[in-house]
Parts: C-alpha cells; structure tokens; sequence
C-alpha cells in the first residue's frame, strides 16, 4: 500500500476513532434517580390563603388573574412574592442571567432562605453554561437546591459544543416551562424569562412580555407542573454537574449577594423592600384580581428524549382544540411564528366561514435571533396564501414607551416581542410559554393558562391590535403578482425594512435550510 495512501487511512481513522470517544462521553450522560419528591403542602393560613378569603368571592370561580403587561410590573410582583414568602418558592425558568435583575432576585431567595423558606430553583441547561457559579452559591444554602434540566455533558468550550452535536435528539428536547410559585398558593406564568431584558432594565433591547400572576387553587397546578420536572430523571442535582464551592466561599458570596441586593437602588422602580412592604404592594394587586373559570396545561418531560418527536406536545393540542372551536376571530402575539405544511393544513380544514386570524410577530429588524426569523421566512409566504394577516413588529414602535418602563431605552433601543399570547373571540385568553411555533408544537416543554374571561381576553385583544396599528408594525402583505410587501405609517416596501442587505441574505440563505423545526 502506498505510503501515502497508508497515511491517509490511519488519519482517517484516528478521526473516527476521535469521534467515536467523543460520541461516547457526549451520551454516556445517564437518567437519575431521585427519591420520590411530594408536591409541598401548603402553608396553613398564609397570607396567601388570608388574601384569597378577603378578594376572592365565593360565588364566583376559586382562582383570581392579574395581567402583567410591563417588566417593571413583572420584576416587583415577584420580589414581593419572595419577601412574603412563609413556606416556600418554586421557581423553574428557561434562562436565569446572571445580570442586574437576575443578581438582585438571587439574592432576595438567598435572604428567604435565611429566614427558614426552602428555596428549590429549576433551570433548563442550555443557558446555564458560564453561570453556574451563581447558582452554585445559592445551592450551598441548606433551605436551596438547584437542579439542571437535561444537561449536556461537557460544561464549556469544544467539549461542550461537540456534546451539543453528538447528543442532538436529547439535547433538543429543552424545558421551556416558566412559574414561579410562593406558598403553593400564588404564583406566576407566562412568557418571561429572568434577567433586565425582560423587566425593562436593559439599557438597548427590552422585550415585549406577557406574564399573569394567579391567586387561589389553580396555582397547584402550577406546583404539579414544577414536580413532573423537578423529579424527571433527566433533572439533575447541580452539584452532580458542576464541582460545589468550598462551603465557606460560598457562604461569603452569600452573604454579599444578600448586602448587594438588600437595597434594589439600580432600578428604574424599587422592588417593596421586606415583608411589611411587600404584603401592602400585593394586597393593592390583589384587590384588582379577575376572577375566571380557567385551566392550566403542561407538557411532561419526556421519559425517552430521544423517542420521535413527530406528535404534538399536550399544549399545542390544547391550541389546536380552541382554534376548531373559534367562530369570528383568532388574534396571535407570537415572538417566533411558524406554521408548516400539517398546521396550515389542520387550519384550512377546520376554519370557518367568516373567521379571520390575525398575528404579530417580530421583524428581521426586532428579532433578537436571526436564526429564529429564518424558520418564519421560509414558511412566510404560504402562511399569507392560508389566509393569515400577517403583521411584523418595529423595532422603533411607537407602543415602546406604555409597554416598557423604561423611557430612554425606548429612545435609546429597541424593543422586541417575546410575549406568546392567543385571544379567541374576544372571550377566552391562552397565555404561557408557547410560542405558536414547531419547536413549541414539538419539542419543548411549555406551560400555559387557558382563561375564560371577556374581561382579560378583551384586555390582551386591544394590545394586540394596538401593537397592529402602522406606528407599531409593519403590515405584510402579496401584491398583485405575489411579491411580498411590507406597509407601516411611513413607508411601503419590497423587502424586510429597516435592516441591512446582508442581514437579510443571511436570513434568506438560512430559510432554504430544513430546519424550522429545531429553531
């Protein structure tokens, strides 16, 4: 055999060989086994329960819902949820930053586990990686354990990207649930994240969200919800993942976390600052409750995450059930928007006559991810063909300044939606973590409220269309010869606005790309 060609062959293996060990250690990740976990009870007569007994009316439906519609809202009802805490906080988030907000939030659950509540934090893997010393000074805590959903073997650098790679069918299946429970008896749902883009903190780029914070036995669910991920055995124990601090570094970074955040003065709005406080600030919220018959729906973990993932997730069958039922309108507010070849079917065949369906979602200018918009693109055109009035969120809309608290950022930035709403007929409000997408029909776990209510469904409806309107939205349309057009209060063009040519190519190029289903 020639020297060369001898060469060549024992490359080639030792590449495959590589890669094999690689694959290896990128799967050798195996399910754990936790000791059976009970869903806490709940606290007896808490000032969660006294709250309900005082707003709640007893001839109507058991559970009251408070619209939050700004990050400043957002950021204050769950610092004040903390501070009245007396039994515990479940708290299960997609991404937790290690920010302003992320920091200061922290530090309040360090301080409620001081005073003797226990703490459990539940957090999907895909964004921890580089913050993990964060929460690893929160899990030091005896009254906080912190768990890691569906990690990917190797923390950081090439290790980590290539267990990302190897590992594809497992670590696509991501937990992008969001609640926050206090007491097993009040609690919060709904599109946002924790960290300053999402409550009006950051200085350039604040988010569009939609949160309802609830009050009464319904928030159990939402405690259920937490514990089918919580003891998953794809549920993690962070110290299994990332080497624990020594224990008394960890008790100084507490310490100073607790001192850093004990006065919130870096905000644009200071959170209630202790209990006192805090129970005044929500005694005000509550007495604004609307009480509805609703349902909170949730999807599993799976048990296989490698198993197909070719069958609608429990919520979107949930989406699927009440757009059949939908008899005059179906308004959409959906950060990331793809409706493929089955779903545009499913809608074509059980449309009727005289129902319209308008969406907003974002521009290629207000997406945050490129990547994301490139999955809408591709399935654009064929949306607008299916009947749906499409509607793309500015970055400059003028709606900034009432939906973020943060006036010189709306000046200053931009703003992007992230909220994932549906509000069918004007009666009945979806709200949660799904974007109307196919990885959220698919492959993610979310978390929703279904509510029958005029009054919040009214509420959110007029958002919508406010956000519709020229000064908000660019209006998508198909000329007469089905070229794509876009159409606002001051301009009317042939291409996505307001962006640069090689933006655009980028996310044209990335729409030819089957991958819409991953994105």
């Amino acid at each position: 055999m020639p020297r060369k060609l001898q060469t060549s062959l024992i490359k080639s293996l030792g590449l495959w060989l590589l890669f094999g060990v690689l694959a290896g250690c990128a799967s050798a990740l195996q399910p754990v086994e936790h000791d059976p976990a009970l869903a806490k009870g709940l606290a007896p007569d808490s000032f969660f329960t006294e709250q309900a007994k005082q707003h709640l009316s007893a001839d109507l439906p058991d559970t009251g819902f408070l619209l939050l519609n700004t990050g400043r809202d957002a950021l204050t009802v769950r610092a004040a949820l903390i501070e009245s805490a007396r039994q515990s906080i479940d708290a299960q988030y997609y991404i937790w930053n290690d920010d302003s907000s992320g920091r200061y939030l922290a530090g309040r659950l360090v301080a409620a586990a001081e005073r003797g509540i226990n703490v459990r934090l539940l957090l999907d893997d895909i964004n921890v990686a580089g913050k993990e010393s964060l929460f690893a000074v929160l899990n030091g805590h005896p009254h906080i354990r912190v768990r890691i959903f569906n990690p990917a073997r190797s923390r950081s650098g090439v290790g980590r990207f290539l267990s990302l790679l190897l590992d594809f069918d497992r670590i696509n299946r991501r937990m992008h649930n969001k609640t926050f429970v206090v007491d097993g008896y009040a609690g919060v749902a709904g599109g946002r994240n924790i960290g300053d883009e999402y409550f009006d903190e950051h200085p350039a780029l604040n988010f569009r969200d939609r949160d309802v914070m609830a009050l009464g036995p319904l928030v159990g669910d939402m405690t259920d919800n937490f514990e089918a991920y919580w003891n998953s055995q794809w549920s993690y124990p962070l110290e299994q993942i990332y080497q624990p601090q020594a224990p008394e570094l960890a008790a100084s970074a507490r310490l100073r976390l607790i001192n850093e955040t004990a006065q919130a003065q870096a905000f644009k709005t200071m959170p209630p600052q202790g209990r006192e406080a805090a129970e005044t600030f929500l005694e005000n919220r509550f007495a604004g409750l609307t009480q509805a018959p609703a349902r909170l729906v949730y999807d599993v973990p799976p048990k296989d995450p490698e198993a197909p993932t070719d069958t609608p997730k429990l919520t979107a069958k949930a989406l699927y059930e009440l757009v059949a039922e939908a008899e005059t309108e179906i308004l959409v507010e959906s950060a990331y928007f793809v409706l493929a070849d089955d779903q545009l079917k499913e809608i074509r065949e059980v449309v009727k006559p005289g129902l319209s369906i308008l969406a907003i979602t974002n521009s290629l200018a207000s997406n945050d991810l490129v990547t994301n918009h490139s999955a809408y693109v591709r399935w654009r055109e064929e949306m607008l063909e299916s009947g749906i009035d499409l509607y793309e969120l500015r970055p400059d809309a003028k709606g900034c300044k009432e939906w973020v608290g943060n006036e010189a950022a709306c000046i200053n930035g931009a703003v992007s939606l992230h909220s994932k709403a549906v509000v069918f007929d004007q009666s009945t409000l979806f709200v949660g973590s799904l974007n109307v997408n196919l990885r959220s029909i698919y492959l993610n776990g979310e978390t929703v409220l279904i509510i029958q209510s005029p009054e919040l469904a009214k509420a959110v409806a007029d958002d919508i269309r406010y956000s519709m309107t020229p000064e908000n939205s660019w209006h998508v349309t198909l000329d007469e010869s089905g070229d794509l057009m876009w159409q606002s209060s001051d301009q009317q063009v042939d291409h996505e606005p307001d962006v640069g040519f090689w933006r655009r190519a980028k996310s044209r190029f990335l729409s030819w790309l089957p991958l819409e289903k991953y994105l």
